[in-house]
């Protein structure tokens, strides 16, 4: 009984060391550059001194810290137009949000704002092409429609 009793502690103390060893590897790998390898802090005296006595209990981990948080980027918009219909054909952005519009058909579209000072227009897009609009920095809901094909429709809201 001792013997499966020092077995089982065994497997459990491998199993123990390998977790931490994996948990220890992908903190230090995660540096931000993709490079794999963490470095000291800015801040970090050049000889900081590492704990040779550190044990699995109390790791000691030397990692690069992560930059102050700036505003995050805007979510991506897009819209497609194939199969003579935008997809999405209604969709909700905040002022000023760039939307990327992209024709996957094999005839030629436009995603064009119905109102009278066309806000927005990609102009004649060809299979393949791209075009980015800007959403209205007023909030309201913008008709918009296909110049080629006006039973093309669809709504931009901003909100």
């Amino acid at each position: 009984m001792t013997f499966r009793s020092s077995r089982a502690w065994r497997t459990t103390l491998a199993v123990g060391a390998a977790v931490w060893l994996l948990l220890g590897t992908a903190g230090c790998s995660s540096d931000g550059g993709g490079g794999g390898t963490a470095s000291a802090s800015p801040s970090a005296p050049a000889s900081a001194p590492s704990s040779p006595s550190a044990t699995p209990s109390s790791p000691v981990f030397t990692s690069a810290t992560p930059a102050p948080a700036t505003s995050a980027p805007a979510t991506a918009v897009t819209v497609t137009i194939k199969d003579f219909l935008f997809h999405p054909d209604t969709l909700t952005v905040a002022p000023g949000t760039k939307i990327t519009v992209t024709n996957q058909d094999s005839a030629e579209h436009t995603l064009t704002a119905v109102t009278p000072g066309k806000e927005f227009d990609t102009g004649l897009l060809a299979k393949g092409q791209s075009a980015t609009i800007t959403a209205p920095s007023t909030p309201g809901s913008y008709p918009f429609h296909c110049d080629v094909h006006p039973n093309m429709k669809g709504t931009l809201v901003v909100r």
